[in-house]
């Protein structure tokens, strides 16, 4: 492959910080999450429970904003290949967004069962 560059820690963590950037300024899901996050971190703070407790809620929380990134990504990609409507593109497009729906649904499920 022409476009793989050969590995090394330090470009490759610039480019994690580059997709980060990016994600922050074009994608209103994850700048919207990322928010919420804060809230949900405040929260799992001062909430009185175990520490494995506050881990399921805080690894459940970071799973949402790793599947919204996965979810752009696949969005990217789909919008590179083809701009037309395409049952393909737009099943695709679905998908990743069910697996953020999912996420979220996890991460919502296990705050329940917590103050419950």
């Amino acid at each position: 492959m022409q476009n793989k560059p050969k590995y090394n820690l330090f470009k490759n963590w610039k480019y994690a910080i580059d997709g980060l950037i990016t994600a922050v300024k074009t994608e209103s899901s994850f700048r919207l999450e990322l928010f919420c996050a804060i809230f949900i971190i405040a929260g799992i703070i001062f909430v009185d429970t175990s520490l494995t407790n506050k881990l399921i809620l805080l690894i459940t929380g970071i799973l949402v904003l790793i599947v919204e990134l996965i979810n752009s990504a696949i969005e990217n990609v789909v919008d590179l290949c083809t701009k037309e409507i395409h049952p393909l593109a737009k099943n695709a497009k679905d998908i990743g967004s069910t697996a953020v729906m999912f996420t979220i649904s996890l991460h919502a499920v296990c705050w329940i069962a917590l103050l419950i």
